[in-house]
């Protein structure tokens, strides 16, 4: 294909907010869209001693991939672990197949005590539990837990569905835990719901974000 001159003196395009300039689907033109990897808003959902945070729409083929921004997640009762699990369609029993492997890093605040181990105890193999991602979080006003959760291509029909998620936490003991687990849900029907609650006890407070990647 031969390449023609462009004169960008003569274009007439103006990009919105978080927008690019870019060839449009027939390669014939420009246009405005979103920029490769960026992160679209869909939801944000604030809690306030709540038994749940449930994302119930916006989960189709329109991302490859989410992510749940989970911000300052301050559980009712001490030494919380936070989870999640999903659901397909219109069902609402969040009892989906996982199977996972979860491990964590942790340094006490006083700086006598550290260690990185994998934790048998909060990983899954096939069992429609809640995934543990976040563990021991602590209640005091500076104690609470933060961090991702990434699914991917939840619409796929022909592949499981895979999650990392990474989180910080504060816990009971003053402990600073990095935990990080990732696994899959074994089923090849679309997932439509996620829902993240504490093991034990309400959510107090905290805030989570859902952004599609374009």
């Amino acid at each position: 294909m031969a390449l023609s001159k462009v004169n960008f003196n003569s274009m007439n395009v103006t990009p919105a907010a978080s927008k690019a300039i870019k060839f449009n689907s027939s390669n014939n033109g420009l246009e405005t869209g979103d920029l490769g990897g960026s992160l679209v808003l869909l939801s944000t959902q604030t809690a306030s001693s709540s038994a749940t945070i449930d994302f119930t729409s916006s989960i189709d083929s329109t991302y490859k991939e989410y992510i749940f921004k989970c911000i300052e997640m301050h559980p009712a009762t001490d030494g919380a672990e936070l989870t999640f699990q999903v659901d397909t369609g219109t069902n609402t029993s969040y009892n989906q197949t996982i199977t996972s492997t979860f491990f964590r890093a942790y340094h006490q605040e006083s700086g006598s005590d550290a260690a990185i181990a994998y934790q048998t105890p909060y990983d899954l193999a096939q069992s429609t539990s809640f995934q543990t991602i976040s563990r021991d979080s602590g209640n005091d006003n500076d104690q609470c837990c933060s961090g991702t959760l990434h699914l991917f291509d939840p619409s796929n029909s022909t592949f499981v569905k895979h999650f990392i998620a990474a989180f910080n936490t504060t816990t009971q003991d003053n402990q600073q835990h990095n935990s990080y687990a990732a696994g899959y849900v074994n089923t090849t029907t679309a997932l439509t719901r996620v829902r993240f609650k504490f093991h034990s006890g309400n959510i107090d407070a905290g805030t989570i974000k859902m952004y599609g990647v374009s």
